[in-house]
């Protein structure tokens, strides 16, 4: 499972049902409260509340309406023009001990949980599996297994007993389900320790260990479940009681290359996710994504929650690489009566909101469902631990879990990136915004605070008012840009002498006043040089400035509208080159435009202040971009033109 558990702050007391209540009654009827008469034009937003007494479950209350009424002391301000991460999917685990619990249901109560859990019209849409290669804590039964326990015979006929069918079922409701495995421990023969718990996999045995991850892969994909996510260890740093396998940052890139050149030889695509641990260590996965910056299916990094803060994974997103959350199991508190709402809380808060504003794709939680003991499991829960869902009785229980998976997962589409909001810290009115492909909006707004708040949400001068009992979640969800709000912004040229503003609609060619020759993208993959060039028509020389927030915005090239301008190495140094990479929201990938007097712009890099500046004041073709500390000479000016 995990290291020892993390506690949790401390809640305040929670809201009076009778308070609760009330404030429910205003959410009904839309909390119209300042200026919110509706026009025919006006754009309405969908409003669905879970309350920290459980009295509404992700219900659908009544509708807000978004209009001219300026915004509320209290405002979350939602940029859809500043997208961020793809948020790729929302889910759980399908243990042996959760998979036993479900298979275990009858067909028609087994039936109504897959719908409840992953159906896309009267569930909440869950599309994301990490699935056990092998035993973790939360089995059946004892004893602990791997798939090739004897040396030369390899088998996942244990899987094939319960794991599977269910994996399986669920994926049959949704079939856009997408699945990352994730070993706790290689074959006992081949680590030092001899034994499936603990100890640390030997070198001579990367090899073998890479075969049977490549194995494992194959029989789930001809077993109906294929594996696109990879992690090679569960939680690299804990070696415990129960299956665990100790790995080096160091350790893990050097495996990760050898499994890199089996899974190629197999023709596998599968992605791999460095580290599956805690906040708390993030250098680790910098170590390994530095050491293996070659490999090209080495993605990212996968974090648990049971140490440190959701911001760590900023980092690895500043580095340009993709985060995902993997595992946090909720348990229960102190005080029993307290558990669904501090679970409500701690979770929205740290798992969805703080996790996917650092750049989270995903939200994983641990077992998909568990028994009224937090079982079975045979390792380290010393606490009761939580499911999405409890079992008992031949029936089921939604926990406060599934109510806050659902608040995003049933709202966000396949293909969802989170876009800019304003939003308060830790322990106050948080929450998330993201972009749908079809253009809808969606904002899962948390009250942390101890009493109801007065807020609004407003996205380009039209805002909705509404008041959130202390400790609920509530999600908006609108269908574009609320109507009556003002389009674009206008070209920079002939805007005015300051920052912006920008069309973010527009392309633009984005010429040195210098030299005359224009910004120039020399290839489509990550790392390739920006120069510039004599100015023509192609789309490598064509920009598109997307707002993030503070006068910045990312500045992606159209030839591959994924690669943004980068400062190489995330630098802060005088002559750093600058390249392009697929946008991961780093300060390095921000710039801020700013007109000069004679309506030329001068770049400036969020990450270091410094200035978009051609190498050496060179007028030639072919002339690296680089950073240099701001001078207002012409080889740090450009003329934007719009191209279309």
């Amino acid at each position: 499972m995990h290291a020892p558990h993390r506690s949790r702050t401390s809640r305040t007391t929670r809201t009076r049902v009778a308070a609760a209540t009330a404030a429910l009654v205003l959410a009904g009827a839309g909390l119209a409260t300042a200026g919110s008469t509706a026009h025919a034009a006006d754009t309405t937003a969908q409003v669905w509340i879970t309350t920290a007494d459980g009295s509404s479950k992700l219900a659908r209350v009544g509708d807000a309406t978004f209009s001219s009424t300026s915004p509320q002391g209290t405002d979350i301000a939602v940029n859809a023009g500043d997208v961020q991460q793809p948020l790729v999917g929302f889910g759980a685990s399908f243990t042996e001990s959760a998979a036993h619990l479900v298979a275990g249901l009858p067909a028609g109560t087994r039936s109504s949980l897959m719908n409840d859990l992953f159906g896309t019209g009267g569930g909440i849409g869950l599309d994301y599996l990490r699935q056990p290669l092998g035993a973790s804590d939360f089995v059946a039964k004892l004893p602990f297994y791997s798939y090739e326990d004897t040396k030369g015979s390899f088998s996942i006929a244990r899987d094939q007993q319960e794991i599977l069918p269910v994996v399986n079922q669920a994926r049959a409701v949704n079939p856009g389900i997408r699945i990352m495995g994730t070993p706790w421990s290689a074959p006992a023969w081949m680590k030092d320790s001899n034994s499936l718990n603990g100890g640390s996999l030997k070198p001579e045995n990367y090899g073998a260990y890479a075969d049977y991850l490549v194995r494992a892969l194959q029989a789930y994909q001809a077993a109906g479940a294929p594996i696109t996510d990879l992690t090679v260890a569960n939680e690299p740093e804990f070696q415990t009681s129960y299956p665990s396998m100790g790995m080096t940052a160091t350790q893990q890139a050097d495996f990760v290359k050898v499994l890199d050149g089996r899974l190629t030889v197999a023709g596998l695509p599968t992605n791999v996710f460095a580290y599956d641990h805690n906040w708390d260590h993030p250098n680790y996965p910098l170590t390994v994504l530095s050491q293996d910056s070659g490999v090209a299916r080495l993605k990212g990094a996968a974090f648990h929650c049971y140490g440190g803060q959701p911001e760590a994974e900023q980092q690895v997103a500043n580095a340009g690489k993709a985060v995902m959350f993997t595992e946090c199991s909720g348990t229960d508190s102190a005080d029993k009566a307290g558990t669904f709402a501090d679970t409500l809380k701690w979770q929205t808060e740290n798992l969805v909101i703080r996790n996917l504003r650092s750049g989270g794709r995903s939200v994983v939680l641990w077992n998909m469902a568990l028994d009224a003991n937090g079982g079975p499991q045979y390792g380290g829960c010393g606490t009761k631990c939580n499911g999405v869902v409890e079992i008992a009785n031949g029936t089921y229980t939604k926990n406060a879990e599934y109510y806050l998976l659902g608040h995003i997962a049933k709202f966000a589409q396949s293909g969802a990136h989170r876009i800019g909001s304003t939003s308060q810290g830790s322990g106050g009115l948080q929450n998330v915004a993201f972009l749908n492909p079809d253009g809808s909006r969606g904002d899962v707004v948390l009250n942390a605070t101890s009493t109801t708040q007065h807020f609004s949400v407003s996205e380009n001068g039209r805002s909705l008012a509404y008041d959130l009992p202390a400790g609920a979640v509530a999600t908006f969800t609108w269908p574009g840009a609320p109507a009556g709000t003002p389009g674009p912004t206008t070209s920079p040229s002939p805007g005015p002498t300051g920052s912006g503003p920008v069309d973010t609609s527009a392309w633009y060619t984005v010429a040195n006043v210098n030299s005359g020759k224009c910004v120039d993208d020399a290839g489509t993959a990550n790392g390739s040089a920006v120069q510039q060039w004599a100015c023509g028509s192609g789309a490598n020389q064509q920009w598109q400035f997307t707002a993030t927030d503070g006068g910045y915005y990312r500045v992606t090239n159209r030839a591959s509208s994924a690669q943004a301008l980068d400062v190489t190495g995330v630098s802060a140094a005088d002559g750093a080159k600058i390249q392009t990479w697929q946008y991961g929201g780093g300060a390095n990938q921000q710039f801020r435009p700013t007109r000069q007097a004679d309506g030329s712009y001068t770049l400036v890099a969020r990450n270091s202040g410094k200035c978009l500046d051609v190498t050496d004041v060179s007028t030639a073709d072919g002339a690296r971009l680089q950073q240099w500390t701001c001078t207002g000479g012409p080889a740090q000016s450009f003329r934007l033109t719009v191209t279309g």
